[in-house]
């Protein structure tokens, strides 16, 4: 499994957020807490997605260890973003592996991730992936996250609400291959939209900022009512600044303390 994180807030160097916290997304990479079987470390590659003041995003990937890139460090403490989508990759047996292939993947305003994988692969996504234009699909990278993006931006594109829009795929694949791990992330830099489905996920609210996050990170718990707070599995989180949404995708409740 990958482990995945998003930001919206105040303004923050991205090393704040991706290198410098204990337990941070780098050490992540290579001593991840909650894999739940799906691996031991995440050394496949990494990115990081930020949005610009006129709404337009920027990323950097790279396909190897996040630990052995040399020049992150410098961009992450020089770029100051108050939207930002980050992760580290561990590719499930038989995907390729490379930058183009790291999250987020992007598209206009969107970042995106996924955590986890689709079970059945490639067959148990044939008749989803015949809603795609042949040119979206020809053009979508070999992996199963490149697909579910593929399907997800085409609902977006066709004005489906993004939460609707992420919902709907999570049961419609679901149902085509049971045994799917379907975390998803996605953030246009106003909201975050992301999913449980048989892995974890944290919220953290402060005074001015939201973070989402596969794994807590920084303190648990600072002066002031700062606190991580586990959101239960099959559940859809719509997070801003201001408010937090928490979604049921299955048939228990899921509830956001306030």
């Amino acid at each position: 499994m990958c482990r995945h994180l998003a930001y919206l807030g105040t303004p923050v160097p991205l090393a704040e957020l991706l290198l410098d916290p204990a337990h941070s997304l780098l050490e992540q990479s290579w001593a991840p807490n909650d894999m739940r079987g799906g691996g031991t470390v995440n050394a496949d590659g990494f990115g990081a997605g930020w949005f610009r003041d006129d709404g337009t995003t920027g990323v950097y990937r790279n396909g190897a260890a996040m630990w052995t890139d040399t020049s992150f460090p410098r961009l992450a403490r020089d770029l100051r973003a108050s939207a930002v989508v980050a992760a580290v990759r561990s590719a499930t047996v038989g995907m390729p592996v490379g930058p183009e292939l790291c999250a987020p993947l992007t598209d206009g305003r969107w970042l995106f991730s996924h955590n986890g994988k689709v079970g059945g692969w490639p067959d148990s996504l044939a008749k989803l992936a015949a809603r795609l234009d042949p040119a979206d699909l020809l053009t979508a990278q070999p992996t199963d996250s490149a697909v579910l993006w593929a399907l997800l931006r085409r609902s977006l594109a066709d004005g489906a609400e993004p939460e609707t829009a992420m919902a709907e795929l999570v049961r419609d694949v679901h149902a085509a291959a049971p045994d799917s791990r379907l975390n998803l992330l996605l953030g246009d830099g106003a909201r975050i939209v992301a999913t449980t489905w048989t892995h974890s996920l944290w919220v953290r609210r402060d005074p001015d900022a939201v973070t989402v996050a596969s794994e807590p990170f920084g303190q648990a718990a600072e002066p002031g009512g700062t606190r991580w707070v586990e959101i239960p599995d099959r559940c859809l989180v719509v997070a801003d600044t201001e408010h937090t949404e928490v979604v049921s995708l299955g048939e228990d409740s899921c509830e956001f303390p306030s």
